[in-house]
């Protein structure tokens, strides 16, 4: 009888707790109800990694839909409609928009971070994200990251998503790994793509054209890549090779 006695008591306690909260909720949403919505607080993330939007730009958004904010009931406001019409913009990956019981409606918007640039002579440049998502370029800033070029560009801009493609894949996860390691992060400039899907890497402080092939086995062509910066380069010299060829496996060819 005391094991029952002991479960019953439980019970009531858990649904006094849950009553209490359904009370707190709706005190809470009647409190709001009704509230006129006074000043729009722009809160963004990761914008000490990048630029592309500021507040204002935010403001130019949520203008462009239409929506009477300030002076309306919070309530009345289509929040739904106006986080849709911010995440349509390429360089904000989410957007989560409240009101308050002061009247404040805050806009908390996550910009999505470049992680490459792709470079075309024939059309205007654009920005690969961590996500695969391709992203126009800003007037407003310009990030230092690794450049790729060459015959893969196009067809990667067109399909917007670099996770859409066998090939955008491959570029993620070489890029990723490049972005992983310090020195090559800080090594390698940019990566060119001939009509065959073959790179050619031109790094930052060396002067030889580093001849890669296709994007596969990157980890294993990158070890030997090492090998030859950190034993062959400093008995032979900086500036004595202009080519270097790690395509083939087991070979290191410099000339």
């Amino acid at each position: 009888m005391k094991k029952l006695n002991l479960n019953i008591r439980a019970e009531v306690k858990i649904a006094i707790a849950v009553a209490g909260l359904f009370l707190l909720i709706a005190f809470s949403e009647r409190k709001q109800s009704g509230v006129v919505c006074k000043d729009i607080v722009v809160d963004l993330e990761n914008t000490n990694e990048n630029h592309f939007l500021d507040e204002a730009d935010v403001l130019r958004i949520i203008e462009s839909t239409g929506q009477s904010i300030i002076g309306k009931n919070i309530d009345e406001i289509n929040m739904r409609a106006l986080e849709i019409k911010l995440e349509s913009d390429k360089h904000i990956s989410k957007a989560e928009i409240f009101g308050d019981v002061k009247g404040n409606l805050t806009i908390n918007v996550n910009l999505r971070r470049p992680i490459a640039r792709l470079v075309r002579s024939d059309g205007p440049d654009a920005y690969v994200a961590e996500d695969g998502q391709v992203m126009q370029t800003s007037e407003k800033y310009s990030a230092r990251i690794v450049l790729v070029s060459g015959a893969i560009v196009n067809p990667l801009i067109e399909k917007g998503d670099l996770y859409a493609s066998d090939e955008g894949k491959q570029l993620m996860d070489m890029i990723a790994f490049i972005n992983k390691n310090q020195f090559w992060k800080a090594q390698i400039a940019q990566l060119d793509f001939n009509k065959a899907g073959k790179i050619f890497i031109y790094p930052q402080v060396t002067g030889q054209i580093v001849e890669f092939g296709l994007p596969e086995n990157f980890e294993t062509k990158f070890q030997k890549l090492m090998v030859f910066y950190k034993e062959i380069l400093p008995q032979m010299g900086w500036t004595k090779y202009e080519r270097v060829n790690v395509e083939y496996e087991g070979q290191v060819i410099a000339e």
